[in-house]
């Protein structure tokens, strides 16, 4: 395992939209570019896992999003997915990309999702080539909030996150992860100190306001992937009562020619739970369209 202080020491801080943004990339310049897009409440770190395999492949591309991780926590900050999108896109700018893939996960894929609406919609100066979902709420009638998504959500949202300790939040993780699978004691203290960095549950409230903007923004962002031209793919852990089996079938269901694998015994975070699994699928995906 990479550890916390490691993926730090090899990453760099860039100075995005007024804020320092944690960024990382690695690998061959002159191979095909990677996006890895994280999810919430964590961030870049849980890619860790697949960093090295990826790494030997593609020039992979990552950051914390404003909110997560080791890049700043404002307070009083929007955490709008247009501006989250708006940072990826900025710093892909900086590195002279013009031509990308996307591998996003749960608070991700909506940020993914947008970066595909703009580009069906002919407002991306970059182009997307291919887009591989994990689990996570493409459909907002399908997202199943665990009961400490739903407290923030709520009036009492500033006040709960107050409150949110460590042994809280190994409990909400272990209910999300698959059975056989269970975070680790390193996992979970990664997780924690990358949630607590810059007083990170200040935030938590301000960043939950996704769920509301899925709903806000369905047509768009759910139209993006079923009218793209360019493949996208879907892997997710089953066993994820967020956005497990229920999600899965919803996109069979609604997708055309819908490209799904479905990991049985994984839960929410199939990259950490079983890194070397997802890869393969992954790869297997990238191999197919090439």
């Amino acid at each position: 395992m990479i550890t916390l202080s490691e993926w730090e020491q090899q990453g760099q801080y860039e100075s995005i939209h007024g804020h320092q943004i944690f960024t990382r990339y690695a690998g061959d310049k002159r191979a095909p570019v990677l996006l890895l897009i994280h999810g919430y409440p964590s961030a870049s770190w849980d890619w860790e896992g697949m960093w090295n395999a990826l790494t030997k492949r593609y020039y992979v591309v990552t950051l914390d999003m404003l909110g997560f991780g080791f890049s700043d926590k404002p307070k009083n900050a929007c955490y709008l997915i247009r501006q989250q999108a708006d940072i990826y896109e900025c710093l892909l700018d900086k590195l002279d990309v013009s031509d990308y893939h996307i591998l996003a996960h749960d608070y991700g894929d909506t940020v993914a999702q947008e970066l595909l609406a703009r580009q069906v919609e002919g407002n991306n100066y970059m182009h997307i080539t291919s887009v591989c979902f994990l689990n996570g709420g493409l459909f907002p009638e399908t997202h199943k909030p665990i009961l400490i998504q739903k407290l923030l959500l709520s009036p009492l949202g500033p006040l709960v996150s107050k409150f949110v300790n460590k042994q809280k939040f190994t409990t909400s993780l272990q209910q999300v992860f698959g059975p056989n699978t269970q975070p680790t004691p390193d996992v979970i203290d990664a997780l924690w100190q990358l949630l607590t960095h810059n007083q990170g549950l200040k935030v938590m409230h301000r960043l939950i306001n996704y769920i509301p903007q899925r709903q806000q923004y369905r047509e768009r962002w759910v139209g993006a992937i079923i009218n793209t031209t360019i493949p996208v793919k879907l892997i997710a852990g089953a066993k994820d009562p967020i956005s497990g089996q229920h999600m899965i079938d919803h996109y069979r269901n609604l997708i055309p020619n819908a490209n799904a694998t479905e990991m049985p015994m994984l839960g929410h975070y199939p990259q950490v739970e079983d890194a070397e699994a997802i890869t393969a699928v992954y790869l297997r995906f990238r191999d197919n369209i090439n």
